[in-house]
Formats: structure tokens, C-alpha cells, sequence
């Protein structure tokens, strides 16, 4: 019986660490959103200690990421067990504290487990996290019992290598795009449409409490109690509960606003509009800078160069006309611009909403490849 218990508990926890990892190492950026995220909360919650890993988001995620991947292989083959083991233990302690406190607390709403592909709830994912600590136990427990699959050379040589490919596969989605695109805003898509809720769409399930005042003292009632109210009753209030939360467009948060605060969502999505995404543009690169400008030059007239930011105006200003940059600019949340493309800058073509085109700084495209996508 033991027997099957192990075989299964290995294949189970490494095929969901490698699964998690590789998904996230399509996308370092993304875990690094996250971190961020959980950084603020904790900032907020516990100290402003947690402020000096902010800035270290980036290189924090991809060694995390790096590290599920290479444990899930560990576990596969049995390598070097007692150890890891442990540090599986250790790591999944962590993570279950991170989801219990974002359920708990409702701090962060979703925990970035599985990247963009799949999105769980804080409560699904602590659940996870629960479900993978009773096996990885079992696996500690045991650890002393457990032979190698391979040699120690081999295993040496499988792990070694697949620490390097990790690490080759993140650094190269951060210096490009992600392999696997799986956000709402990837080419293909409309994004009117992915702001709306389709027509079959579940919508919040709502539980009503009203308010009453009766012989001097308040009275909550539902929905069935509302017979027993008669004149001795005085309303005073009601409150509605979400008891089951229906489901959202899988665009909730997409807003451009000019510097007057006018509204210019719409206008992004009429016509070529060649979207220069840089949410903070004194962090951004400069490396192709020349080329962008080169671009929003030949292009003009033929597609609608506009840059998206969370920076000042004042330092837009000053960025676009030390660059060259001949096109206006207009405001979003930083965290939308992130989520739009993991660049900084970034340049995406969408033509009357509809995602054409999307491009790296790195891998700025010439203006014959932007007008070929119209």
C-alpha cells in the first residue's frame, strides 16, 4: 500500500511544482506583478521593511520559479531526498501562508499560482496548498527511504541542466515576450469585447437583509421575514451580501484618461492605434528609444502612434522630447500598462480594438513589419 502512496504523492507534488513552475517561467514578469503585490500588502501589514524587496521583485520570482521547477524534477527521480524533501516542506509552508492570509484577509485576490492560465481564488488556492502539504509530509516523512533513480553523476548532470534551461527559459521571456501568451490582452483578441460579460454569463448570487426599527430596537429580517412587518415597523435600511460572486469581463481595469482627466478609453480603440506601453518611463528602457521614435516617424499617417503611462506629465514631457518621441501621451494604472505587455517600453498595434501586433522593446519592429499586420 505504502508503495502506491509514494509513487503516487512523487508524481503528484512534482508533476504540480513543474507544471507551476513552467507556467510562470513563460512569464517572470507576472511573478513579479505579484510580488510586488504581496510586498505592499505585507509593507502595509507588517513593516515597512518589506519596501526593500520591491525593488527585487524580478530576480526573487525567477529564482522561486527556477527552484519549483528543479524540485518538481528532484522529486521525480528521487534525487537527494532528505534534502529535498525539506526544502519542498519549507517552500510549501510559505506558500500556505500566503494563501491563507490572502483568503483569510481577502489582501490579494489572486495568488499568481498558476500565472494567467488558470485563476484560482485565494480560498482555492490555500485548499491547494493544503492538499500539497499532506502529501509532501508523507514524502518527509519517508525521505530517509527513498534510493535515487539515477547515479549520482546523472543526477547531478539532469538536475545541473535543468537549473540551466530554467534559468535560460526566464531570462529570455524577461529580455522578449512570453512563449505562451495567456492574458486577455494577447493578439487576437478584442479588447470592447473582453470588457463586456457574455450573454450566459453568471451573475452574483445576493442575499438582501432589511433594516427595521420595532419597539425601539433594530431588527435585521430577510427576505421571508418581511410578513411579519406591519405600522409598528420603521425602515431604516438594507444591506446587500454577495454570497456567490457570478462571473466578471476578463477586462475589469482598462481606463486611459487624458491629463485634463477626460476619458480617452474609446478613442484607443478606434481606428491604428500603435500603443507605446510605458508605465514609468524613468525606469524605461533606452536601448531602441531611437528606433521607436524612427518608427512613430514612418508610420505617420498610416497608423496612430500614442504612448500609455502611470508617470507624470512632467516626466513624460521631458522623456519623449529628449527621445523624439512625436506622439501624445495619455494615463493608466500602472499595473494595467504591466498587464497590457511585459515591457517597458512596450509597443502593441491594435487596429479598431483587435490586438495585431505586439513587440519588446528589444525586438522593436520596422515600419514594413507593423504595416504587413494591416
Amino acid at each position: 500500500m505504502r508503495k502506491y502512496i509514494d509513487g503516487f504523492s512523487r508524481f503528484f507534488v512534482g508533476g504540480l511544482f513543474i507544471f507551476s513552475g513552467l507556467i510562470k517561467l513563460n512569464d517572470p514578469v507576472g511573478t513579479e506583478i505579484k510580488l510586488e503585490e504581496y510586498f505592499e500588502v505585507f509593507s502595509a501589514d507588517f513593516g515597512s521593511f518589506f519596501q526593500l524587496f520591491i525593488p527585487y521583485a524580478l530576480p526573487i520570482g525567477l529564482i522561486l520559479v527556477v527552484l519549483e521547477v528543479v524540485l518538481g524534477v528532484a522529486v521525480l527521480i528521487n534525487y537527494r531526498m532528505r534534502l529535498t524533501t525539506t526544502v519542498l516542506l519549507v517552500l510549501i509552508i510559505f506558500f500556505t501562508f500566503l494563501t491563507g492570509y490572502s483568503a483569510i484577509l481577502n489582501k490579494v485576490t489572486d495568488c499568481g499560482c498558476f500565472g494567467d492560465a488558470i485563476k484560482l481564488t485565494p480560498w482555492q488556492s490555500f485548499y491547494k496548498d493544503l492538499i500539497l502539504i499532506v502529501f509532501i509530509l508523507h514524502l518527509f516523512w519517508y525521505r530517509k527511504s527513498y534510493d535515487s533513480v539515477l547515479r549520482s553523476r546523472a543526477g547531478h548532470a539532469v538536475m545541473a541542466g535543468v537549473t540551466i534551461i530554467s534559468f535560460f527559459l526566464g531570462i529570455y521571456a524577461i529580455r522578449h515576450l512570453p512563449f505562451i501568451d495567456f492574458r486577455a490582452y494577447k493578439i487576437g483578441n478584442n479588447i470592447p469585447e473582453q470588457m463586456k460579460l457574455p450573454p450566459n454569463a453568471k451573475r452574483d448570487s445576493v442575499v438582501m437583509t432589511f433594516i427595521y426599527e420595532h419597539v425601539g430596537a433594530k431588527k435585521e429580517l430577510t427576505m421571508d421575514q418581511l410578513g411579519q412587518v406591519d405600522s409598528t415597523y420603521t425602515f431604516v435600511d438594507r444591506i446587500d451580501k454577495v454570497v456567490r460572486q457570478g462571473d466578471r469581463p476578463k477586462i475589469i481595469d482598462y481606463r486611459v484618461e487624458s491629463a485634463e482627466g477626460e476619458n480617452f478609453t474609446q478613442q484607443t480603440f478606434d481606428g491604428v492605434k500603435l500603443l507605446i506601453v510605458t508605465y514609468n518611463v524613468k525606469d524605461a528602457s533606452v536601448k531602441n528609444a531611437e528606433s521607436i521614435s524612427k518608427l512613430i516617424r514612418e508610420l505617420e499617417g498610416k497608423a496612430e502612434a500614442v504612448i500609455l503611462t502611470s508617470s507624470s506629465a512632467v516626466d513624460v514631457e521631458a522623456f519623449r522630447h529628449e527621445h523624439q518621441w512625436a506622439a501624445p501621451y495619455y494615463f493608466a494604472d500602472a499595473t494595467v500598462l504591466k498587464t497590457i505587455i511585459r515591457s517597458n517600453p512596450g509597443l502593441t498595434l491594435w487596429v479598431n480594438g483587435t490586438v495585431k501586433g505586439m513587440w519588446h522593446y528589444n525586438d522593436t519592429p520596422s515600419a514594413a513589419e507593423v504595416l504587413e499586420l494591416l
